[in-house]
Order: structure tokens, then sequence, then C-alpha cells
């Protein structure tokens, strides 16, 4: 980053801005919802993999963050369903700022493998089971309540995979 012209940092950050409008945009065009959450989007994880993709893993990061925080504004309204600080901290940091600031490490095999398409399909694959695994633990602990007698690891499990299965397909 200390090598870029003025331009060019210019450039990425009105391309960041831009690819994050898009991100938000189509997480608000789901395919179907949950009942409790969650929900499959057509490629709203996608602009971030590409700006990680293309700027690196360190710029997707701060993207992601970026686009975290955007969605946790979204969510707000789920953190009237849970009460204490730590269910507060799960539900921040699992259902959001981990699982979207994930999706920054989205060009992480750009250098590791040659092939452009397997390379960003890979990092497609790899946030999107990060993604799952953040709102599994998420759903294991904060949302318990909501597995009605089934056993609360197979709950959260089938719940998540149910959207986040669609979503990497169709990212990937």
């Amino acid at each position: 980053m200390t090598n870029l012209t003025k331009k060019e940092k210019n450039r990425r950050l009105a391309e960041s801005a831009l690819m994050l409008a898009l991100a938000t945009i189509l997480a608000e065009f789901a395919v179907f919802e949950l009942p409790f959450g969650g929900s499959v989007t057509l490629f709203s994880q996608v602009p971030v993999i590409l700006i990680s993709y293309r700027y690196g893993v360190k710029w997707g990061l701060t993207t992601g963050l970026a686009l975290s925080i955007i969605q946790l504004i979204f969510g707000i309204q789920n953190f009237s369903y849970v009460s204490g600080i730590s269910a507060f901290m799960i539900l921040a940091f699992c259902d959001y700022i981990i699982a979207f600031s994930a999706l920054g490490l989205g060009g992480m095999f750009k250098y590791k493998i040659k092939n452009d398409v397997l390379a960003i399909s890979l990092g497609g694959v790899v946030v999107s089971v990060i993604r799952f695994i953040c709102h599994f633990i998420s759903g294991a602990t904060i949302w318990k309540d909501y597995a009605e007698g089934a056993p609360v690891l197979e709950y959260s499990f089938n719940y998540n995979a149910s959207y986040m299965v669609p979503e990497l397909i169709i990212t990937v």
C-alpha cells in the first residue's frame, strides 16, 4: 500500500466502496429467508471476495470488516432477542464481525494456485465455511432455545447449513 500513488489509493477506495454498496444491496435481495435469520442471497458475498482477490487479503479484510459493520447495523434488531453481555458479544462477533470480515480472506489463494478461477472459487468455499462455523457457534450458544427439543448442535448445524450451503454454491 505504501508504494501506491494517490490516484491508485483513491481508485481502490472508490472500488471498495462500490463493492460494499453492491454487497449490501445484493444482501437485501434474498432468494429465500429463514424464520429466525439467515438467507440465501444472489451473490452478496462475491463483491468482497473480488476485492480481496484484486487487492490482497489485508485490503479484503478491511473491506469485509466494513461490510460486517454495515450488516450489524442492518441487523441491530436481533440484539433485542438476547440478554447478557456474553450473548451480545457472541451475536456481535459470530453473526456479524467475524462472519462477514472473513469474506476478506477470499483472495488467499491468488498466488498459491495458478488457475484464477480455481483460486477464487476455493477462496469462496473457505470463507463460506468460516461463515457457517461462526453462525453454527452462535446458533448452538445463543439461539439454542429455538431448537424446540431437537439436539442443539444438530439443530444449529441443520439450520445454518440450510442457507449457507446454497449461499456457498451461489458464491462459487
